[in-house]
């Protein structure tokens, strides 16, 4: 494993153990009527971080055997990740399913990253117009996503309490 991913993958498999307990534990009211400053539930948040794990799955396995660049769809951009979020319906998923998925796919990913290798590390993904991102730049950046979006959940959580 590449040495400075191991804070990255440390990172994650911790957050997924706390995690896991905090969410299985929350009121269905909680997880489907509180809404973010995107207007996503709890369990739509949940379901973004799913498909993050899956694309950032894809984007890796590409960048290690394709041509660099790499052209591959970014599902986040002109509010596809929205598109993405609807069209999977995580607001009526089952919410043990969903947090199992979320755990799942991110253990895989973990797995994934502790596998990549080294020479590949300067290939890049065309996020967008003029915005090519290292495979290196990638996978460091996830951690700060991952928790960017849990510090969204723990802000719904806590919204009300005083």
């Amino acid at each position: 494993m590449i040495k400075e991913f191991e804070p990255i993958t440390y990172g994650i498999t911790s957050l997924i153990e706390t995690w896991e307990v905090k969410l299985s534990k929350l009121p269905t009211d909680v997880i489907t009527e509180r809404k973010n400053s995107q207007n996503r539930t709890i369990k739509q948040i949940l379901g973004h971080l799913i498909d993050s794990a899956s694309n950032n799955t894809h984007r890796i396995v590409h960048l290690q055997y394709q041509d660099s660049p790499v052209k591959f769809p970014n599902y986040a951009s002109n509010g596809n990740n929205d598109r993405w979020i609807a069209i999977q319906n995580y607001q009526e998923e089952n919410w043990n399913n969903l947090i199992q998925f979320w755990k799942y796919s991110n253990w895989h990913l973990v797995h994934v990253i502790e596998n990549i290798k080294v020479e590949k590390l300067e290939n890049e993904w065309i996020a967008s117009f003029q915005n090519n991102v290292s495979l290196k730049a990638m996978v460091t950046d996830y951690l700060r996503h991952f928790e960017l979006h849990l510090n969204e959940i723990d802000e719904l959580i806590n919204e009300g309490i005083d």
